[in-house]
């Protein structure tokens, strides 16, 4: 009976060693899962705060390569959300994306967070990260925000671009390159874009002088309620010098090109 009894236990584990693990509940355990399935348990255990359990199961999807749940551990480190904030982490995330997908169609639905990805890599490449190996680097960064601009024509990427270009750090200063790009983000709704531009075309900075548009501009991005405080300080600061310097005629052509622009956005 006691040799029955061991051999009957030692199929049993052989059962269980090549079998799917199974939770006690009947569910799958967490190394069974899908990257899909895990990055869905943990974007749901974000939501109902579970912060512990969220990432581990993103580190799993992440780990299995799911673009998406990189993207989110990296804002989470960037921004020390429901962990603590480490900079450098946030980047490896981002650089890990960058690395695997940068050839990604800009028609996939992940190709938002691609792009972002890029983003916050220049970003970091701009300030670098102290007592780190990622040293400032505005040539890098300027790379980072082109890619995004130009090959997933990121709104985001196109609005620092144009910065860069208007202040000349990693390029050469081209005020016309930067109202180029400026203009691609702002017509795609980018605020601080939006703000730029109005205020170049206002005071005819690098562009020929249009301060009805720029008055235009200036009033969309004012009017987001969504911008960050510090944004929004700086933005409304730039449409009430406007407002203040502009005639009744420039304000009133303002005004219709804003309402078309409103219309031609419902269509």
């Amino acid at each position: 009976m006691r040799t029955s009894s061991c051999l009957a236990s030692l199929a049993l584990l052989a059962a269980l060693a090549v079998s799917p693990a199974f939770a006690f509940d009947g569910t799958k355990s967490a190394d069974q899962r899908t990257p899909m399935e895990a990055f869905r348990s943990g974007t749901q255990a974000l939501k109902t705060g579970d912060a512990a359990k969220a990432v581990i199961s993103l580190e799993y999807a992440a780990e299995n390569g799911h673009a998406m749940a990189q993207w989110k551990l990296g804002r989470m480190y960037a921004e020390g959300e429901g962990v603590t904030r480490n900079d450098l982490r946030a980047f490896e995330y981002f650089r890990r994306i960058a690395n695997s997908h940068a050839e990604d169609s800009p028609g996939t639905p992940q190709a938002r967070f691609v792009a972002n990805a890029f983003v916050a890599l220049g970003h970091y490449y701009l300030e670098g990260i102290p007592q780190t190996e990622v040293k400032q680097d505005a040539v890098r960064a300027r790379e980072m925000f082109a890619y995004a601009a130009s090959y997933f024509g990121d709104p985001d990427a196109q609005y620092y671009l144009g910065r860069l270009y208007l202040e000349g750090i990693g390029c050469p200063r081209d005020p016309k390159q930067a109202a180029r790009w400026l203009v691609l983000s702002a017509h795609k709704g980018q605020n601080q874009a939006q703000a730029l531009l109005g205020k170049m075309l206002f005071a005819g900075e690098a562009v020929p002088r249009q301060a009805a548009r720029g008055l235009m501009w200036l009033t969309l991005a004012k009017d987001n309620k969504d911008l960050a405080a510090a944004d929004q300080a700086w933005i409304g600061k730039l449409y009430e010098s406007a407002v203040a310097q502009a005639t009744e005629d420039e304000r009133a052509m303002a005004l219709v090109m804003l309402q078309r622009w409103i219309s031609a956005r419902r269509e």
